[in-house]
């Protein structure tokens, strides 16, 4: 069972104390974060990867809980040897703000009232989501992501990022998505508010205390909404035009055809998992989303700094490829990096969740086509050409690093000490750093290829290169560990 997986897994909990200010003005005091992670973060904190989830998705997107029948929801591209490897990444799924699967929302209890929020809860959005698994990763000390990855409105999820945080992720895959909400979409999303709404049951959003939920609403809701997760190819394929338990038309109201069936089995199964009211503000924050600035999709994604990889699904008709190439066409026009696939499926928008073999190898040669950039360390120790040994040695000491660029006032490269060294300094009885510091040094530049570089390392045995841009100015440092960690 559990071959090829994270294995048995279970959801952890964050609660961020301080006050969260949402777009609407609104404040929630405090927040509890349900999440998940599979693989070990390491010590340069540089492997992880965010995975975004669909609407009514939640923290479970790989293993096992105890007693489960089936695992995580993206189980076909997480764990060991698929392409986002556990063993290679450190993986991060959190269910999102106003979800009912642990993370606060409109279900949990309000600490002013003491009983669940219901419609007191403020109405929220992508960006209020995305602040707040913000919080979740700045608790793992993480300064800047591996990447961020999702489909639907994890795709959104990822955009906003983009948006919001250009600085904190290296690459980006959004997935089956769209910058912003169209008439259609919302539409479809209205209706399964609508049906919510109707059902007696419901009672304006304070159902929790009566112990009738509206079933029946949020079933119609699920139903009509996963009417467009598929396409037409694959409902034909599937169902056709079969009967269901049954060998001829019964000319009632009954159920007839197998489509019919499979819908309404799809919609019971959802009412035993996933509250109403979460639904309600979900759905509200996806019709809420929209990028552009002043209608200006290129003015919304200026300040995009991550590579990307958008990627679209050919017989998705809720979000069509169309709407994944206006992405790419901004992005192009910002003079981002970015990349465009489309998936060839019949499966319609849910192949974003099937589709095992094409997901698992666009996301691997994005993930592997690593330039040093996407590794290398920036935030690191350098020292001026003036400078003494023995400020040298102290300085290795506090950073606990064993190689340090020498560079002028300007940060150009002059140089570099290490701690052979300074091994050299004690024996040769020098205290002035340019008697003892290689002038000679290898360097590589911000796009070159991982393959380059470790070449490079090999052919002159060093386990570290200082990285420059075209004016010789240090951007940072890569090293062996570095790019032994990401070729595994």
């Amino acid at each position: 069972m559990y071959e090829e997986s994270v294995g048995i897994v279970k959801t952890e909990y964050l609660d961020i104390k301080e006050p969260i200010e949402l777009d609407s003005g609104k404040v929630l005091d405090e927040v509890t974060i349900a999440y998940e992670t599979y693989g070990q973060l390491n010590k340069e904190k540089s492997n992880a990867i965010l995975v975004c989830h669909a609407l009514t998705g939640d923290a479970h997107a790989a293993g096992w809980h105890e007693g489960d029948k089936k695992p995580g929801w993206w189980e076909i591209v997480i764990g060991p040897g698929k392409a986002l490897d556990s063993e290679k990444y450190f993986i991060i799924c959190s269910n999102v703000l106003g979800g009912c699967k642990g993370t606060t929302g409109p279900s949990s209890i309000n600490p002013k009232t003491e009983k669940e929020y219901g419609l007191e809860f403020p109405v929220i959005t992508i960006r209020d989501m995305v602040n707040v698994q913000k919080k979740l990763v700045d608790h793992f000390g993480i300064t800047q992501l591996a990447a961020v990855i999702g489909g639907s409105m994890g795709g959104m999820q990822v955009l906003q990022w983009m948006v919001s945080y250009p600085k904190m992720m290296k690459k980006a895959i959004p997935i089956a998505t769209a910058a912003m909400s169209y008439p259609q979409q919302i539409a479809f999303n209205a209706v399964g508010r609508q049906s919510i709404f109707s059902d007696p049951n419901w009672n304006n959003g304070n159902y929790y205390e009566t112990g009738k939920i509206p079933s029946n609403g949020l079933s119609l809701a699920r139903m009509i909404a996963h009417i467009t997760y598929l396409s037409d190819e694959s409902m034909d394929i599937k169902f056709g035009r079969g009967l269901q338990d049954k060998d001829e038309i019964s000319y009632d109201f009954t159920v007839d055809f197998q489509v019919e069936s499979y819908l309404k089995h799809q919609g019971e199964t959802f009412v035993k998992r996933f509250d109403a009211n979460s639904y309600l503000y979900i759905t509200k924050a996806v019709d809420l989303f929209d990028l552009s600035i002043s209608n200006s999709l290129i003015d919304g994604l200026k300040d995009v700094e991550a590579k990307v990889e958008v990627i679209s699904v050919d017989s998705d008709w809720l979000y069509p490829s169309e709407q994944s190439m206006e992405i790419v066409t901004a992005l192009n026009a910002n003079d981002v990096e970015v990349s465009y696939s489309e998936i060839k499926s019949n499966y319609g928008h849910d192949a974003f969740l099937l589709e095992t073999g094409q997901l698992n190898y666009i996301f691997m040669k994005f993930l592997s086509d690593s330039i040093v950039e996407d590794i290398m360390m920036e935030e690191i120790a350098t020292i001026r050409g003036n400078a003494d040994v023995t400020e040298a040695a102290k300085l290795m000491l506090d950073k606990h690093v064993t190689h340090i660029p020498v560079v002028t006032d300007d940060y150009k490269l002059i140089g570099i000490v290490t701690s052979w060294d300074l091994a050299k300094s004690v024996a040769t009885n020098s205290n002035h750093l340019t008697d003892i510091m290689t002038t000679t040094v290898k360097y590589c530049n911000a796009g070159d290829t991982i393959e380059e570089v470790a070449r490079q390392m090999r052919k002159f045995d060093i386990s570290c290169l200082p990285v420059v841009d075209e004016d010789m100015k240090v951007l940072g440092l890569i090293t062996t560990d570095q790019i032994s960690n990401l070729l595994g």
